[in-house]
């Protein structure tokens, strides 16, 4: 198995990308963000946080989710409150995650790489709940079942060709250790 990398991360996602979708992914500096195309800039930018995989899995995660409209919009023109959010900012939080994280957790596998949740409020002690982790579950399970948009679908392909990782089955994933 090869062992993955941020290099290997956004060589496979530029070739899958930059030509169809102009859409090139990032090691940024600083807070991920999504910036699409303008006069400096031709191509749409997925940027990933300090060179970290997860982060890129993450922004990645978020970019397969974002619809056609939602891409030419700075950060998919998402709500987003930072770290110290209330409970029930929180909650709202993770209603948007969902489907994000259940791709994550799969692009994760399929890198061989390990997911963790995220809850990102690092600023509190509220963490992911266990509801959030069962609905993820549920919708990576959906998703095995009933199909994979194309986007993630092709990332999972490309990354079980390269990382040399096993086909993607329900049994993979479990909540346990979690």
């Amino acid at each position: 198995m090869t062992e993955p990398t941020t290099d290997s991360l956004t060589k496979l996602f530029d070739e899958l990308f930059s030509k169809t979708l102009n859409t090139i992914l990032v090691r940024g500096d600083d807070e991920p963000i999504y910036l699409p195309a303008d006069s400096e800039n031709p191509q749409h930018r997925v940027i990933f946080a300090h060179g970290f995989f997860a982060s890129a899995l993450h922004e990645i995660s978020h970019w397969c989710v974002a619809g056609e409209r939602r891409r030419l919009l700075v950060d998919f023109g998402y709500w987003y409150k930072p770290d110290g959010r209330t409970a029930e900012e929180q909650a709202e939080f993770e209603m948007v995650e969902v489907k994000p994280q259940a791709l994550e957790w799969m692009l994760s596998e399929a890198a061989g790489h390990k997911f963790h949740f995220s809850a990102d409020n690092l600023g509190s002690d509220i963490g992911a709940s266990e509801l959030f982790k069962n609905k993820v579950f549920r919708q990576v399970q959906d998703y095995l079942l009933e199909g994979i948009p194309e986007r993630p679908a092709s990332l999972i392909n490309a990354f079980q060709q390269y990382y040399g990782t096993e086909p993607l089955a329900p049994e993979r994933f479990s909540l346990k250790g979690r």
